[in-house]
């Protein structure tokens, strides 16, 4: 198991620095790292912050085999996973038959979590008992109120996918092997404690520290989105409208940013590097990790980013390909986008299905000399086709390339580097919240409530801003409104959360992905599902550590 990897079962690791000796010269004060004996000034307090957020980042860095990035999407309504490419700890997900209490990605995220938990319940404890010098009790709160913040995401996140889960609301310094399963209804209480904590000593979009970190706003967000999973759709409102309000945000309508004179559309501009941020002219955003590539900044990424790879085809695979930067870069296609995105989800006009958001069409472009009669001819998709090259070869393109090599797939993730065409890691920032999504989590609860002329006076915010045909109060119901947050926020929110979250991962996958077997007859996308499968397995490993209590596994598995 990797070394950053900790149990629940086991927090050795927060022993560092302390000692058995009562030699005091033998005593070991860190002073290069973090450390729990470290908090007790602002500088302590700063870098526990900023460690909060590094291992949050390191949810998306960290995991070469896209395990946590693919399993938030494969085995959901909206994906194919290509057989042969969608590996490592993620295949599960695509056949669920397979899925058991070993499951690797239930394992890593369920140990990120609680490391993300024990971490935050440090820097909660020092600020409430540690009375560190020379910071005010504004400031104190600012801390606490952003490590609460963290702690509730974490459990949220938790509680959704696993149900009841070991509840901690304060650090560990020893270990302990007796957890057992805290009910959800208590866990759901602290979460929310937590966020109502953090929505009112958090500091103000725009104050804090850097635009990065964590603000009123971002909790709001987050807030609106548990208290709808409580059925709380009235108090779900009012978080969201406390941001659709304040005045500091609005949703992208016109083009702008490093590309706005090169073709493309306003809402493609969102999710090009160096157009992500706010201070990059992205008013719609809430929340990005801002990410850097090291080569450039020193610190400024880490890991190795797999998103670009994961979402983008394979085209380089492909005679007379090479990747480029209008094209996403080089993916290698880990998953599919399934039949019903592609053809059945999106109206014609919709600018969220246009070229630039869903690349369809693809170009010869490789500039090597066998290929110069090519370049500029589309590369045929769906349909064997022999090409005679400059050099009399023949190539052709098989009907079984449109698997992974020639389907369309998502451009948010496209990222180019041309130092880099390999692209072994995507250096680019992740945009985690945005209004657009605001504004489908406000219709969500005023559907809830009954309030169906709101709710699609919601939505059409979204498509006017898209260009798609406006609706009427009769047709919200629930799937329309997970079929308009695919449309908005393909490949960007977390799709089995908010499935999860409103009960549907089951009947949608089904019904949506289904087991369909393409070309070579190997895929069964959602081969096994069963009801119980909603929940994620508690991990097999949590289990056999905890050696003194029961730690009960989820039904089924």
């Amino acid at each position: 198991m990797k070394n950053n990897i900790i149990h629940i079962g086991i927090f050795c690791l927060i022993l560092l620095g302390m000692t058995a000796c009562d030699d005091s010269f033998l005593d070991e004060k860190v002073l290069d790292r973090y450390a729990p004996e470290s908090l007790n000034d602002r500088l302590g307090f700063e870098a526990s912050a900023i460690g909060l957020h590094r291992h949050f980042i390191s949810m998306y860095t960290n995991d070469q085999d896209q395990t946590i990035q693919a399993m938030w999407h494969v085995g959901t309504d909206i994906l194919w996973a290509p057989s042969g490419r969608s590996n490592g700890d993620s295949r599960s997900y695509f056949s669920y038959s397979q899925m058991n209490s070993l499951d690797p990605a239930a394992r890593k995220i369920w140990s990120s979590l609680y490391v993300l938990i024990n971490n935050a319940n440090l820097l909660i404890d020092a600020a409430e008992n540690n009375n560190p010098t020379g910071m005010t009790a504004a400031e104190i709160s600012a801390f606490n109120a952003e490590a609460r913040f963290f702690r509730a995401y974490a459990y949220n996140m938790l509680v959704t996918l696993y149900g009841d889960v070991p509840l901690l609301t304060a650090p560990l310094t020893a270990p302990k092997t007796d957890f057992v399963r805290t009910p959800a209804n208590e866990v759901n209480a602290v979460i929310e404690q937590d966020l109502l904590f953090a929505t009112e000593f958090l500091p103000n979009a725009g104050s804090a520290r850097n635009e990065s970190r964590i603000n009123k706003m971002i909790a709001h967000q987050l807030l609106a989105e548990v208290y709808l999973r409580l059925d709380k759709p009235a108090e779900a409102e009012v978080q969201a409208s406390t941001i659709i309000n304040n005045g500091r945000y609005s949703l992208v309508r016109q083009r702008y940013g490093v590309r706005s004179s090169l073709p493309g559309d306003h809402f493609s501009d969102m999710f090009i590097k160096g157009n992500q941020r706010r201070s990059q002219g992205n008013t719609e955003a809430i929340w990005v990790l801002e990410m850097e590539n090291p080569a450039d900044v020193s610190g400024g990424g880490f890991g190795a980013p797999q998103q670009r790879r994961i979402w983008v085809g394979g085209y380089y695979d492909v005679p007379g390909m090479e990747p480029a930067d209008s094209l996403g870069g080089r993916g290698i296609a880990r998953v599919r986008l399934n039949n019903w995105v592609l053809y059945g989800l999106y109206d014609d006009q919709d600018v969220r299905n246009s070229q630039f958001n869903i690349k369809r069409k693809l170009y010869f472009n490789n500039q090597g000399s066998a290929y110069d009669n090519i370049r500029g001819q589309e590369v045929p998709y769906g349909q064997n086709r022999d090409i005679t090259l400059a050099n009399g070869n023949v190539i052709r393109i098989f009907q079984a390339d449109t698997i992974w090599r020639m389907a369309p797939y998502s451009m948010k993730w496209g990222e180019f580097d041309v130092r880099d065409v390999f692209g072994y890691a995507m250096w680019k920032d992740f945009m985690v919240m945005r209004l657009g999504e605001t504004y489908l989590l406000r219709a969500e609860a005023r559907m809830k409530t009954g309030d169906l002329a709101g709710a699609a006076a919601d939505i059409n915010v979204l498509r006017e801003r898209a260009n798609a045909p406006l609706v009427t109060s009769s047709q919200i119901t629930l799937d329309f409104i997970l079929d308009e947050r695919a449309r908005e926020l393909l490949a960007e929110e977390n799709r089995r959360m908010t499935l999860v979250r409103t009960g549907t991962l089951v009947e949608r996958a089904r019904r949506l992905t289904g087991t369909t077997p393409l070309a070579n007859g190997e895929i069964e996308t959602t081969d096994g599902l069963q009801d119980f499968h909603m929940k994620l397995p508690i991990p097999q490993s949590e289990i056999d550590l905890n050696k003194d209590a029961v730690l009960r596994q989820n039904d089924g598995y």
